[in-house]
């Protein structure tokens, strides 16, 4: 109903009543799991295991946020969205990704020190110990694109909070134990912003090798403050990544054999598969923190892959399975974080 899409005080009193014993079902459901959690969280903190979670840096449309804070979101009068989020064409698609979601009015959130970045924050650190920062090029620049356009390719870049954001939460929050998701169209302004606050940055092992002729080199410089995964959620597994380059880009691949094989050596590790390889050399990198995905500890392909970045559906629905697990495996692992002393 209109009434309640615009938030008339009458109206979100009345159904308050007439949707109580559903409002009530749905606290029910978040105090659940705020007690499981909280459990979980406990558990973990006894066990030395810190956990990471994740913050996007858009919300949907149709979310509570977006519906219960309308003044701080480039919305029209009857709330839809006038621009909204994306990036524009780059490694996963031609056309740019089209989010949808609708981007902030940050002058507007600034007048009260991002009071509500603040309590998401807030509420986050309550339940993990360290935050991925999804996007954290959008805090520099963001892309804009008009909410009537089909593709993400006519938008245009505009200008982010910067600096003056991460100093406010410095100021409320203390020390931010944040991981910063710096991939994708990166420039130097975006780095400068990074290293003002010192936080670690992400290197992705499948885009840091280069076929140059006579060799392979790996083509970026790994920062011991910064967090190097095999691949993200966007990326495909490492078996279905490397099985695809197999055809796609032989002289690569076996360039890429040739390059393992030099930088680990010529002991047992040469005779594992491909994608274990590629686990051990990441083990082998300067950065201070790894992030190996499930799948491809257990070497993987395609089919388990977690997202296709630009896709809606068929997303998210891979699951490990307990049998999957087993002592020989954690043994594996044990040996590298022996081996390279992690």
């Amino acid at each position: 109903p209109k009434e309640i899409a615009s938030r008339q005080k009458e109206s979100l009193e009345n159904y308050q009543l007439l949707l109580a014993d559903e409002i009530a079902y749905h606290k029910f459901l978040q105090f659940e799991f705020s007690s499981q959690w909280s459990e979980l969280k406990q558990y973990a903190e006894k066990s030395s295991i810190k956990i990471i979670g994740d913050i996007p840096i858009f919300v949907a449309h149709d979310s509570s946020d977006v519906w219960s804070n309308q003044q701080l979101f480039d919305l029209d009068e009857a709330g839809s969205p006038l621009t909204v989020a994306g990036v524009p064409p780059d490694y996963f698609s031609v056309t740019g990704q089209l989010w949808g979601n609708p981007h902030y009015k940050w002058e507007e959130m600034a007048k009260d020190d991002y009071h509500w970045w603040r309590q998401r924050l807030e509420v986050l650190l309550k339940l993990v110990d360290i935050v991925r920062v999804d996007h954290f090029r959008g805090f520099e620049a963001f892309w804009e694109v008009s909410a009537k356009a089909e593709t993400a390719m006519d938008g245009r870049w505009v200008k982010g909070p910067g600096a003056q954001f991460f100093t406010v939460l410095q100021k409320h929050l203390g020390s931010l134990p944040f991981i910063v998701e710096d991939l994708g169209f990166i420039t130097p302004e975006v780095d400068d912003l990074k290293q003002q606050f010192y936080f670690p940055g992400t290197k992705v092992l499948q885009f840091s090798f280069c076929y140059a002729g006579s060799g392979c080199y790996a083509t970026f410089s790994c920062e011991t403050n910064s967090v190097l995964y095999t691949g993200t959620h966007d990326n495909d597994t490492i078996k279905g990544w490397h099985d695809k380059l197999l055809i796609a880009e032989p002289e690569l691949a076996a360039c890429i054999q040739r390059c393992l094989q030099r930088e680990l050596g010529t002991d047992d590790s040469i005779y594992e598969p491909m994608c274990w390889k590629l686990v051990e050399f990441t083990y082998d990198s300067n950065a201070n923190t790894l992030i190996v995905p499930m799948q491809d500890i257990l070497c993987l392909g395609s089919e388990a892959r977690m997202n296709f970045p630009g896709t809606v559906g068929n997303n998210w629905g891979w699951r490990c399975r307990k049998e999957l697990l087993n002592r020989e495996l954690s043994s594996k692992l044990a040996g590298l974080v022996e081996k390279y002393q992690r």
